[in-house]
């Protein structure tokens, strides 16, 4: 099974990618405006092509939203510890994807800078195991994406960080559909989740690189971790500031490419003449995500005196993982090259919110009573108000 989502994961990237390519050289052959895609061209943003472009990004969106809240799917089951070893096993798949990506599109030219984004991101991904054990994987994802939205569409719409300011067609609509899906964010923490540590078989939990001594003495199972000696009440606040920190983090690890690409023009800046096509960056990107990853995992083995918990049960499922994640993040630089940042981060932040509260609900059972489901319900609809808002300002 998880073999099987592997392939068929690889196989929609290649597709995609196959897709933008043959398009790019049809519109190379009708002489169409074009800009730098590795070793071809691709269409920049113009009137004629804005049916075409506008398709591009919202099948991007889609592809992106479903392996966003479906990516930890894999190993929410699965003992992870601390997640130190389980975030490093995830971000090498990543870079695995963005190398496939990189030979596709011809090697094209990389930017260092464009590493600070992944080394942003890779920080608030080590949140990530902690959130999940505290309050769910629903309920972690809907918060970290309405604070990833909030950062990420800010910064966008209005020009932060040294960016340029972007415009849509109708700018009451985009700030109404931001605003509905930042209030769903505040409705999110009233949601009450019951995470429950699943149950498995002792020889498959124990650690590949701790003796059973080392448990034993502390008392716990090899699949604790310093949250499960947290109160309830505690481990819902401790998870939910977590999860903000997290999407304030992910919400700026856009920030150095969008930087790159907006002083392309600029004659005087060090980045002229760079790429116009976001998914040129992808490779520098998970660079910087899997240098930073090591290096964390590094001074993880120092501190536990090169006895880290490695749990080998973790290893294939989180390579999964890693993979969903890495072909979800090239559908965004896609989405954020056809739509632009300010139309992609509303319905990419917050749409995988809406699948992974549905597996939560429907699978794993995190969310529970009749007024849990009011407020999520009341939750999705301003998502799904706030996604559709967005969408429409573009057109």
């Amino acid at each position: 099974m998880l073999l099987l989502s592997v392939v068929s994961s690889v196989c929609l990237l290649l597709a995609t990618l196959q897709a933008v390519q043959c398009d790019a050289e049809l519109n190379t052959s009708t002489g169409e405006n074009t800009g730098q895609l590795g070793k071809y061209s691709v269409q920049l943003v113009t009137n004629s092509s804005n049916g075409t472009d506008l398709t591009y990004g919202f099948v991007s969106c889609g592809v992106a939203v479903l392996f966003y809240g479906s990516n930890f799917v894999p190993v929410k089951k699965i003992p992870t510890g601390d997640g130190l070893f389980f975030q490093w096993v995830l971000c090498a798949a990543v870079w695995s994807v963005s190398l496939v990506v990189n030979i596709i599109l011809g090697s094209p030219t990389f930017w260092p800078l464009a590493m600070l984004g992944g080394a942003i991101w890779a920080t608030g991904n080590i949140t990530v195991v902690p959130i999940v054990k505290t309050i769910g994987l629903g309920l972690g994802l809907l918060i970290w994406a309405s604070f990833n939205l909030l950062i990420g569409w800010a910064s966008s719409r209005f020009g932060w960080f040294g960016i340029d300011a972007e415009e849509v067609s109708n700018p009451t609509l985009n700030y109404c559909g931001a605003g509905c899906c930042l209030l769903s964010a505040v409705i999110f923490f009233f949601v009450k989740s019951d995470v429950h540590s699943q149950s498995s078989r002792p020889e498959e939990e124990e650690p590949l690189l701790i003796d059973g001594c080392v448990n034993a003495d502390g008392g716990t199972s090899s699949d604790d971790s310093w949250v499960d000696t947290l109160r309830p009440r505690t481990k819902r606040l401790v998870g939910s500031l977590l999860a903000v920190a997290a999407g304030l983090l992910y919400g700026t690890s856009f920030v150095p490419v969008l930087y790159i690409k907006n002083h392309a023009a600029h004659h005087d800046s060090h980045f002229t003449g760079a790429s116009q096509f976001d998914l040129d960056y992808v490779f520098a990107q998970f660079s910087g995500i899997f240098l930073t990853s090591t290096v964390y995992f590094l001074i993880y083995c120092a501190a536990m005196k090169n006895k880290p918990r490695v749990y080998p049960r973790a290893i294939l499922p989180g390579f999964v993982s890693g993979v969903m994640w890495g072909i979800a993040t090239c559908c965004w630089f896609l989405a954020n090259t056809y739509l632009s940042a300010v139309v992609s981060f509303p319905i990419i932040t917050t749409g995988p919110g809406l699948i992974a509260a549905l597996w939560g609900v429907v699978v794993f059972k995190e969310v529970k009573g009749w007024c849990n489901f009011l407020i999520l319900g009341m939750a999705f609809s301003l998502v799904l108000a706030g996604a559709l808002l967005t969408a429409f300002s573009k057109v």
